[in-house]
């Protein structure tokens, strides 16, 4: 019986199970505006890996991982890494999301959009369960990996050499 317990704990989780799915398929085509007007196609940056997270400002665990994404971004960057924000606020005041990727000293694209558009690149990319969520995407346009939820700054740096190696 604790051997059957301790399996059933082990199982993956459908969110889990999805992002695993994801591994290898073409990362969907999108465009949104940036928080300064400019609109970017996901095409734009082929040729570079990207790291596509998607958070909201209320999100505890996505204000500990923005730092970290823009030291990610400044140390790869020459290694041609885009890390791409796509924030998931209902209807937040596009004014209002710059200023606190401004206060959180974020220098890297952050994506904004209405509800619909949010979704439909959250559906794109496999639901979003919960937040922060990110996919890694290759240099060739694939998924090298999705993950959910808060990890380490290191496990980060390892999925990002893993997108840029691929």
């Amino acid at each position: 019986l604790v051997f059957g317990f301790n399996k059933v704990r082990e199982a993956p989780t459908p969110e889990a199970l999805a992002a695993a799915k994801m591994k290898g398929q073409a990362a969907h085509e999108f465009a949104l505006q940036t928080t300064e007007g400019k609109v970017i196609h996901l095409s734009d940056l082929r040729g570079r890996a990207v790291v596509l997270n998607f958070w909201a400002t209320w999100c505890e665990p996505c204000k500990v991982e923005m730092p970290w994404f823009m030291e990610l971004q400044k140390q790869y960057g020459a290694q041609e890494l885009q890390v791409v924000g796509v924030q998931m606020n209902d209807d937040a005041a596009v004014e209002d999301v710059a200023s606190f990727a401004k206060g959180m000293g974020i220098g890297y694209p952050i994506l904004v959009g209405k509800r619909a558009e949010q979704n439909a690149i959250a559906n794109d990319y496999g639901g979003i369960a919960f937040l922060p969520e990110t996919v890694f995407i290759t240099r060739d346009g694939k998924i090298s990996e999705k993950t959910i939820g808060l990890r380490s700054k290191p496990e980060i740096e390892e999925s990002i050499q893993k997108a840029l190696a691929q």
